[in-house]
């Protein structure tokens, strides 16, 4: 008895997509309806209600398969296929009606196997260079400040904690397609309206891409920002000096859906993953809103069915420093792909008001990074890829620390930074 429901439980478990509207609701409700015909009617015959129980049950599972691309989840199955097998072990020869009620259930089930295979979530492969490591192909800068390509937004969120310093906002805009991308580069954004000084338009201001080329709904259509609202505090209002704002920044933050993006780029190369060899180590340091081409990455090699997450043997640490947990951006997603390839995906947080650093001092990004001093070099040493993007004061404490671990190995540390740089190894996009 319990083989054949684990066999039908696997069986209708077994596809790869779910519509847990219509089959689960067809199969539990028919099955418990035919339990309630069967006890009500003690006279009749048990063995021909039973086998009828198993034919309905047939004709349950293959409307399901051909009404559907999916199929219900695996406990509303187990569910419903242990109601089938306990109407049927009232009756006589029970093992008799049990094994054709087997092969029934099983055949439906193939059946729906077979309708839902080809329906399962799209790979992520359709924006690919062949080969897909093949950079050549990169876009850069398709549209210029002259003829801007105007995207929409589909969502503009805030993204950080009642107690983060500022405001940081995720905002999706649309671009059906005609604006391609590659994790690691930058979109221009230019705010609508004049400069107030001299009456020209606004001057393009480039945002790390936040998304893969694929966008957040994986479809190829979208593209996210990652914004910190740009604010200033005057100390004589006690409050934010609405004409010292952040133009740009203030616009994307304001954004509802549906409004219009004038957006210029793509730009830049510096920033790409080397994606040849899948055993490249990647090293990324970030601060606030610089974990943006970050997250693109992340989710290219972790989040999506892409070429490069098949291949991908190396490890991708992260560094993030943020004021405070509240500030921590994105922290779900790095969560679950640290949880789900420990292997390959490392995740450091500097929380600058939370944490101290060996000297008692405030942990800052810096001073993450350089706890791992030696591991980082011998990463380095061995090919590993060294990423910066965020507020440039984070550089100089990060080479402090590499030319200390140069100076105790003996090795010149110039020479050193100019081989990394030479070999396409160092990456820093920082402002």
């Amino acid at each position: 008895m319990a083989k054949l429901i684990l066999a039908v439980t696997a069986l209708l478990a077994s596809a790869n997509a779910f519509t847990p509207i219509a089959s689960s609701n067809l199969v539990s409700n028919h099955a418990s309806s035919v339990a309630l015909g069967m006890a009500a009617d003690e006279h009749g015959s048990k063995r021909k209600r039973a086998l009828k129980t198993l034919a309905k049950t047939a004709g349950v599972l293959s409307t399901v398969a051909f009404t559907t691309a999916g199929l219900p989840p695996a406990a509303l199955a187990a569910k419903a296929a242990k109601e089938v097998v306990e109407v049927v072990e009232a009756v006589d020869n029970t093992k008799k009606f049990l094994a054709a009620g087997a092969g029934v259930v099983a055949a439906g089930a193939a059946v729906i196997q077979l309708t839902s295979s080809g329906s399962g979530e799209k790979a992520q492969d359709f924006l690919e260079a062949d080969p897909f490591w093949d950079q050549s192909s990169v876009p850069v800068n398709v549209y210029k400040n002259k003829s801007p390509f105007t995207g929409k937004v589909v969502s503009t969120k805030r993204i950080v904690g009642p107690k983060a310093t500022g405001e940081t906002c995720h905002i999706v805009i649309d671009h059906k397609g005609d604006f391609p991308y590659w994790e690691g580069q930058s979109w221009g954004v230019i705010s609508p309206g004049n400069r107030e000084k001299d009456g020209k338009p606004h001057s393009v201001r480039l945002y790390s891409i936040a998304s893969s080329r694929y966008g957040d709904d994986m479809t190829g259509n979208t593209g996210s920002l990652c914004v910190r609202r740009a604010t200033y505090w005057c100390p004589e209002l006690k409050a934010d000096d609405p004409a010292k704002k952040g133009i740009c920044s203030n616009f994307l933050c304001d954004t509802g859906p549906g409004d219009e993006v004038m957006m210029t780029g793509p730009a830049g190369k510096v920033m790409l993953m080397p994606e040849e060899d899948p055993t490249t180590d990647y090293i990324m340091v970030a601060t606030g809103t610089g974990i943006a081409p970050f997250r693109g990455f992340v989710r290219r090699l972790f989040a999506e069915n892409t070429p490069a997450a098949k291949a991908y043997k190396g490890q991708a640490w992260l560094f993030l420093g943020v004021a405070n947990s509240d500030a921590l951006l994105y922290d779900d997603e790095f969560q679950e792909a640290k949880a789900s390839f420990p292997d390959n995906f490392r995740l450091d947080y500097a929380l600058s008001r939370e944490q101290e650093n060996k000297k008692g001092g405030k942990m800052y990004i810096q001073d993450k990074v350089g706890e791992y001093a030696d591991e980082i070099f011998t990463k380095l040493e061995g090919g590993a890829h060294m990423y910066f993007c965020g507020l440039k004061g984070m550089m100089p404490g990060v080479l402090d620390m590499l030319a200390e671990v140069c100076k105790s190995k003996d090795i010149d540390y110039d020479e050193w930074i100019k081989g990394l740089k030479k070999a396409k190894q160092w990456h820093v996009e920082v402002y």
